[in-house]
Formats: structure tokens, C-alpha cells, sequence
């Protein structure tokens, strides 16, 4: 066995138990294996804050004997927690998607002979660690130690080999992507440059897009080469048995491109030989990798880069400190505000270009564009935290998403990497336009972007990118089904949502008969409200309800007529704009209470999916009812999250799983998109310290408080904003930055 390092104890978060809860920092809170499991789609590998490089163990392809295999399941991330055959590490990942992609340029330490199928040469593995910025694990067939950590553009690893032949694959063949092909060159003994084709996210099959990189190895290898899987006409090609049906390379090179293909450089190491890999990734140019990497790691160690990530996580996770609590409990929080920082990422370069949207061009930023606008996901509470907490970083997203219009022509919907993928639903960019703007982000052209949101809302459908069937949407007021599984339903209240956000935005910017045309739409909703079943369900073209219908019917993501991922269920409270409206609609305050509740009674609320996390906060707009919500919230957070590999309760969405627990760990939640409101229940922390921007939020801080142990008294009778106490629990975000502090009167009984 070699001697494995010592880890800084103060790096990761599993070493907690040895340091007193009162010197901890929130980074030493930080979890990163909570949701590698149970469809989390996160992963424990080295990212830094909003960066565009992530180093990730890939466990999500299987030896030939074992039941992983990304072929054969849906396998939307690179690493399960519950796999335990390692085929390398992956540079450039998506964390808590739903569709695979990225995941590639593989890099896996070997020994003994060089042998480049995946299925032969992965390994079982134990003892990983992860913190921020930081994972290692001991890689048992090897006797290696791999360990890796990474800058905003650059991925740097460190494995400790015994001693004899000792071997460094770059596996360009395999990975999440759903493209292929390849193409790589030596440009010395110990360094290597090409590029990789990724796309074809969640069915976009002109999603596409190329990752260059450079890998510089920082020791001469006795020994290197290409290798490339044999195709089956090439049976009497000469490749050397051992490697399978894989043809090796010893001696020429230059480049080499295909669709199964990779590079192995092998070295004659001594007992605990440590041998370093730098990798620099770019969207523009194989030229602007190599920049990337001279630029970010410049010289530097390992472990200063991972102390710098450290430092940078823990400057960020800061913003926001809290007392009281468990440890648990603060493990939960810190690693779901760790996850809402993953994503969206930056784009550009070192030098400022980035690959403009939609296009062959180049052009150059002076500020951070941000890339992955998974909008119909974040624009529900992700944003919002990110206006409250990171204003700078949210007010280049909004830069970014202007700049999208610019260059393409459209607001983004679900971007990737300079690609519209159009996946899901509906118009989610003004929602968070909206959001930021009311909420005091005003630094950037209003004018253009109501533009952009105008356009997307009256194009007619033929021509409407982000609102195909946008002609039936203003004609009758509502989306008809066309066939039976269309999402018709879906789409309209997206719609709504959306326009009455504009409406709102219009309101404010004077625009009166705008701001009457599009509050008269967001109305809509109320076409498909059915007496006969209490719920929403779909209208044809002719005015009729759609039959036959079952309101349970898309349970488990199963199809269901007129809706996306859901059922008629997690979608008939889903009009935020309009709670009070559609109470009305089912018979007054007692009915719509009566029948929301029967939600969370009868398990028809699904926590791992966006129409209906809301739906704990929506007793809240009657005072009377408002601990039904502190008590579902406290309930929802004990029962889904944990301190635990399954700990979120499903696909974390790019971080708004993560943000949704965030703000009900707070006592505040936003739960109308494109209103700055917030609903409250009750906090977990006995005080929460949230940083602001002065110059955004005019004020330093804002401070939350409870009146006793909320773990113990979980209700709220009162909360007190500044000096005066409030007459219900909403709060509208110019006054909670008025008050600059909230105290919560709590209870033991509601």
C-alpha cells in the first residue's frame, strides 16, 4: 500500500467532528456528496464558483460485469454514490440536469501494461473525500492515490503511483455527451492539444459545440502514444492483443481524430511517485485552453490552488452566516448554497472572447457572460437568491441574457454553451428580468429587454422560437389540446406567468395599455379550471374539457394529456399571479385550503419536480392558515433533506432544488416570479446574517432572528419587520430591506 498524504484538515467536510462547531467556517460545512444519488445528478468533483471548468469522478460507466453502464441507463451525471467502478475524470460537467452531455475528456491513472478499454481498465474504489474545490479517492486495483482540484477555466491532478510502469489515458471516446468524434495531437513528450464535439442536449440534435484543451503532463514520459477502437471491417488490422480491439500507437504523431480515440503516456515511477496533469479548457480555441492555463495556474501547486478554491468558496458562502441550528443542519444549508453557485457558468476566456450565441463568431466580453440557462428551472428561486445575495453575478446574467437577444434574437429559454436547446417550456427569461428589475437591478437597458419580452409574447406562432403555439394562446386566451400528450396546459401556464410579470413591468415603465393587455392574459388560467374535478384540465380548440380525463394521471412522469412531467395535481395551484383569484374559482378561502391541503394529506405533492414546490407557501395568503405552511415547509425540509447522498429529493435542476431549500432554511421564500414579495414561515437558524450590497440593497445586512429554539418552537405568531410588526406573513422586498430585520415570534403549537 503507498503512503497516502495527509489531507489539510481544515479542508473538507467530513473531517467536521475534529474541529469545534464554533471555529468552522461555512465552506467546513459543505457536503458535496449530498445529491450524488437518488437522481440528485450532482457530483463531488472540484469546481470553482460559477466556473466553467469541473473535475468529476466518472463512475457511471461499468466493467463488463458490472450493471452501470450510461448505455444502457439514463445517466444524466457522471458519478453516482452508490457506483463504486471509477473509468477516470471527467473536465467540464453539467451538475443536477436531466439529460446527459459533457462529461468528457476522461483522464484515468493506471499501472502495469497499457490496456485502453474502459471496461477493463476502471477500478473499484474507497476513501473519497470532496470539499469545495477538492476530491481524492484511493483507486484499489492501481494502489494510486488520485486527487484533484481546479480553477475557473483549468483542472489540475495529482496522482501518487507505487512504484513500475505507471500509466496517464485520456479517454477521448466516451463520456455523458451524446455526439462523438474527436481529434487530438502531441505538441511534445508531454503535452497534448485537440478537441472534443459535445450537444445533442435532452433531444436537440443542433445543439452542438466543441470543448478544446490542452493536458500538459509535468513529468517526460519514458513512453507515449495514440490509441483508437477498431472498427469491425478492420479484422486483420495489427493492434496489440492485450489491448483488445483497440489499435496502439507508439510512434506516430500527428494528429489523430475519430470517433473511439485517446492519448497514453506511461513512466517508470518510484514508490509514491507523485505525477501532476494540468488541463485548460476553452469554447473558442485550442490556442485560448493553452492561454487559460498558463494564465490560471501559472506556476502554482496543487494544493495552492485547491487553498485558493477554498478560500474563494468560503468568501461567497460567507455572504450569508448562521447561528443556532445542528450541524446537520448547517451541512444541509451550506452545501444547498454551494449548489446554487455551480451554475449558470461562466463562457468566456482569460482574454475576454467567448463563441457568440447561435453562430461561428467570436466576440470579446469585459465582464463575466454566463452560459447554462436552465431558466425554466431557476427562474422559480434561484435568481432571486442570487438578486438578494449575489447581485454582481446576477446582474451579469442579466447582461448575458441581453446580450443572447443581441446576437440571436431571442431571450434564452435553456441555453448551453452558446446553444438554445428549447427545452421545456414556456418563457422563463422575463420572469427573471422582471424579478431582478423591480427588485433594484437596474443596470442594464430596460428598454431593450422589454423589447425582447414584447417580441416573444406577440410574434405569431410560426415564427415565435420561444412560443410556438403562441396564435392559439391569443386568440382564445388559453393552449388547446392538438394531441394527447402536447403539454398544451403546461405551456399556458408558463404563459401566464410570464405576461403577468410583463404586465407588471409594463406598469411600472408606463406602459398602461400594455400593462392592461398582458394582466388580461395572464388571466387565463381560469379557462381550465373544472368544477367537476376541482382541478385544472385541458380545453380542445372547440371550448370542450378534454376526455377521458383522470386527474392522477402523470404520476411517476408517466404521460399524461396536457401536461409536462406532472399531473393535473401538481399543476392546478401553479397561478401564483392570482392565489386569491383562484381560491375564488374553487369556492372561497375554506375549499381552496381544504383542497390544498389534501395535497400534502394524500401524496400528491411532488418535492422533486418545479410546478408545485411553491405549494407549501400558499396558505400564507390567508393569515389565518399561515402555520399550515410553517408547518408543511418544516416538515417538506425534515423529511427531503439530508445529510446524506440522497439528501435532495430529486434532480436538483441546476440548483433550484437547492435554492428552494435555502430560502425555507431562512424563514422567506419568493413565490410569485417577476413580484418582489416574499412569503414567510419560520426559520430554522436562531439568526441568519445575510451580507447585502450597499450600493444595490442600501443597507450592509440583513438580520433574521427567532424569539426561542425554532427546532422546538417551529410556529410563528408574529414576525416584527424593523419596529413594527406585521398584520400578515408577506413581505414585499423594498420594505424587508427597509426594516433591515426580521424577528420571528415563535411557538411550540400554531
Amino acid at each position: 500500500m503507498i503512503k497516502i498524504k495527509k489531507i489539510l484538515l481544515f479542508c473538507c467536510s467530513f473531517l467536521a467532528g475534529w474541529i469545534s462547531l464554533h471555529a468552522q467556517q461555512p465552506v467546513d460545512f459543505v457536503n458535496p456528496f449530498i445529491g450524488t444519488t437518488n437522481y440528485g445528478t450532482t457530483n463531488p468533483g472540484a469546481v470553482r464558483p460559477n466556473g466553467l471548468m469541473s473535475v468529476a469522478p466518472f463512475n457511471v460507466m461499468g466493467s463488463k460485469l458490472n450493471r452501470f453502464d450510461k448505455d444502457k441507463q439514463w445517466w444524466s451525471t457522471p458519478y453516482d454514490f452508490t457506483n463504486k467502478y471509477l473509468t477516470g475524470f471527467s473536465h467540464v460537467n453539467l451538475s443536477g440536469v436531466g439529460c446527459p452531455d459533457l462529461g468528457s475528456l476522461l483522464l484515468m491513472p493506471t499501472t502495469g501494461k497499457v490496456n485502453p478499454d474502459y471496461k477493463e481498465y476502471g477500478s473499484t474504489y474507497s476513501g473519497e473525500k470532496a470539499c469545495p474545490g477538492y476530491y481524492s479517492v484511493y483507486l484499489s486495483k492501481y494502489n494510486v492515490l488520485a486527487e484533484v482540484t481546479a480553477t475557473l477555466r483549468t483542472g489540475r491532478a495529482r496522482f501518487t503511483f507505487p512504484a513500475g510502469q505507471s500509466n496517464i489515458l485520456l479517454n477521448l471516446g466516451e463520456g455523458l455527451t451524446n455526439e462523438t468524434g474527436a481529434s487530438v495531437r502531441f505538441t511534445a513528450d508531454n503535452e497534448v492539444e485537440g478537441s472534443k464535439l459535445m450537444g445533442g442536449f435532452c433531444y436537440a440534435p443542433d445543439a452542438v459545440f466543441p470543448v478544446y484543451f490542452v493536458m500538459k503532463v509535468h513529468k517526460t514520459p519514458s513512453s507515449s502514444g495514440y490509441w483508437k477502437k477498431i472498427r469491425p471491417m478492420d479484422v486483420e488490422a495489427q493492434w496489440d492483443s492485450a489491448a483488445g480491439k483497440y489499435k496502439i500507437y507508439s510512434t506516430y504523431r500527428k494528429n489523430i481524430s475519430g470517433d473511439d480515440v485517446g492519448i497514453w503516456m506511461s513512466f517508470e515511477t518510484s514508490a509514491d511517485e507523485v505525477v501532476e496533469i494540468s488541463m485548460g479548457v476553452s469554447l473558442v480555441s485550442v490556442e485560448n485552453a493553452r492561454l487559460n492555463l498558463a494564465i490560471e495556474q501559472n506556476n502554482k501547486e496543487f494544493d495552492q490552488i485547491r487553498d485558493e478554491s477554498r478560500q474563494e468558496w468560503n468568501e461567497l458562502l460567507s455572504r450569508i452566516l448562521v447561528e443556532g441550528g445542528t450541524s446537520d443542519q448547517k451541512t444541509i444549508f451550506y452545501t444547498a448554497l454551494y449548489h446554487t453557485l455551480i451554475h449558470p457558468n461562466i463562457l468566456q476566456d482569460v482574454n475576454g472572447e467567448y463563441p457568440v450565441m447561435e453562430s461561428h463568431e467570436v466576440k470579446t466580453t469585459t465582464r463575466n457572460r454566463y452560459t447554462v440557462f436552465s431558466l425554466w428551472d431557476t427562474y422559480r428561486n434561484l435568481h432571486q437568491l442570487l438578486t438578494l445575495v449575489y447581485p454582481e453575478r446576477q446582474m451579469d446574467m442579466l447582461h448575458s441574457m441581453l446580450d443572447v437577444y443581441r446576437e440571436h434574437g431571442w431571450l434564452p429559454k435553456w441555453e448551453l454553451y452558446g446553444q438554445e436547446t428549447l427545452t421545456m417550456e414556456g418563457d422563463p427569461a422575463i420572469p427573471v428580468m422582471v424579478d431582478s428589475w423591480m427588485k433594484g437591478l437596474r443596470n442594464f437597458d430596460i428598454n431593450l429587454a422589454y423589447q425582447a419580452m414584447v417580441k416573444s409574447a406577440t410574434t405569431p406562432g410560426s415564427q415565435n422560437l420561444l412560443r410556438p403555439d403562441n396564435d392559439y394562446y391569443t386568440k382564445l386566451g388559453y393552449v388547446p389540446l392538438q394531441e394527447q400528450y402536447d403539454n398544451s396546459v403546461s405551456h399556458a401556464l408558463e404563459y401566464f406567468i410570464a405576461d403577468y410579470a410583463l404586465s407588471t413591468l409594463a406598469e411600472a415603465l408606463g406602459k398602461k395599455e400594455d400593462a392592461a393587455l398582458f394582466r388580461s392574459r395572464s388571466m387565463g388560467y381560469r379557462y381550465y379550471y373544472c368544477p367537476e374535478f376541482g382541478t385544472f384540465r385541458p380545453r380542445l380548440e372547440d371550448g370542450s374539457f378534454y376526455s377521458p380525463f383522470h386527474p392522477m394521471q402523470g404520476e411517476n412522469f408517466e404521460p399524461s394529456p396536457g401536461f409536462h412531467e406532472g399531473n393535473a395535481w401538481n399543476y392546478t395551484f401553479y397561478v401564483p399571479h392570482d392565489i386569491k383569484g383562484l381560491a375564488l374559482l374553487m369556492g372561497g378561502k375554506q375549499p381552496f385550503v381544504d383542497k390544498l391541503q389534501s395535497v400534502f394529506d394524500l401524496n400528491r405533492y411532488d418535492p422533486a419536480n418545479e410546478p408545485d414546490i411553491a405549494y407549501p407557501y400558499l396558505f400564507s395568503y390567508f393569515p389565518d392558515q399561515a402555520w399550515r405552511t410553517q408547518k408543511e415547509v418544516r416538515r417538506l425540509l425534515n423529511k427531503y433533506y439530508k445529510n446524506q447522498p440522497n439528501g435532495i429529493p430529486g434532480n436538483d435542476d441546476t440548483g433550484t432544488m437547492s435554492a428552494w431549500a435555502v430560502f425555507s432554511m431562512m424563514g422567506f421564500y419568493p413565490d410569485v416570479p417577476g413580484v418582489p414579495e416574499y412569503t414567510l414561515t419560520t426559520p430554522v437558524f436562531n439568526r441568519i446574517t445575510i451580507q447585502l450590497n450597499k450600493e444595490v440593497h442600501g443597507r450592509d445586512c440583513l438580520v433574521i432572528e427567532t424569539s426561542a429554539s425554532p427546532e422546538h418552537y417551529p410556529y410563528s405568531k408574529a414576525v416584527k419587520a424593523g419596529s413594527k410588526w406585521m398584520k400578515n406573513f408577506r413581505i414585499n422586498h423594498k420594505d424587508l430591506l427597509n426594516a433591515g430585520k426580521l424577528k420571528f415570534q415563535t411557538s411550540k403549537q400554531p
